[in-house]
């Protein structure tokens, strides 16, 4: 049996979670998030916990159990306390701002980069290089973290671009003038 799978997911207070058919839905403070549940997939939902049981040892229930589990974990965190991401911006002139929904982005193109955020993902920038990202769906705030990580990514060599908060990257010695 699954080791994450076979885990209750304790609901923290003010999350409720209801099963419609295969649609599953989680509410809470932060907002509301939904998920269909695959068929083999049984779903136990009491006060305190939600439980995922699989009906069958086919090789479709067994991988699909704990990764169900893991996505509604994720969802009930979410809609309770939200997720964060960072971004650190590094290079001469390189920085960022927030004007209502669009992230600006100066990073040494001819023309800054605007970026719009999806709905449900919310910024700040503080010090005009370090940008804060938040929302309820941890899908969502990685999909678009890595997006604006690619617009421009860290080059090697004098560590100047988009990295994450956190992000080791390592540096090349690059050339050096030799004399014979």
């Amino acid at each position: 049996m699954s080791r994450v799978g076979k885990l209750p997911i304790p609901l923290p207070k003010g999350v409720e979670v209801v099963l419609d058919g295969s649609a599953l839905t989680v509410k809470g403070p932060k907002g509301t998030l939904e998920r269909s549940v695959p068929a083999g997939i049984d779903v136990d939902i009491s006060k305190e916990t939600v439980a995922f049981k699989r009906r069958d040892d086919s090789k479709q229930s067994r991988s699909t159990h704990g990764l169900v589990r893991a996505l509604v974990n994720n969802m009930v965190k979410g809609v309770s306390e939200g997720f964060v991401k960072g971004l650190e911006i590094q290079g001469t002139g390189y920085r960022a701002e927030v004007q209502g929904n669009t992230l600006n982005l100066n990073l040494g193109y001819s023309r800054p980069v605007q970026f719009d955020l999806p709905q449900g993902i919310s910024a700040s920038v503080d010090r005009s290089n370090v940008v804060r990202l938040e929302g309820i769906d941890i899908e969502i705030l990685g999909e678009t973290a890595a997006r604006i990580r690619a617009l421009r990514p860290v080059e090697p060599y004098k560590g100047k671009g988009i990295r994450y908060t956190g992000e080791r990257v390592h540096r090349k010695v690059g050339k050096t003038g030799s004399k014979k």
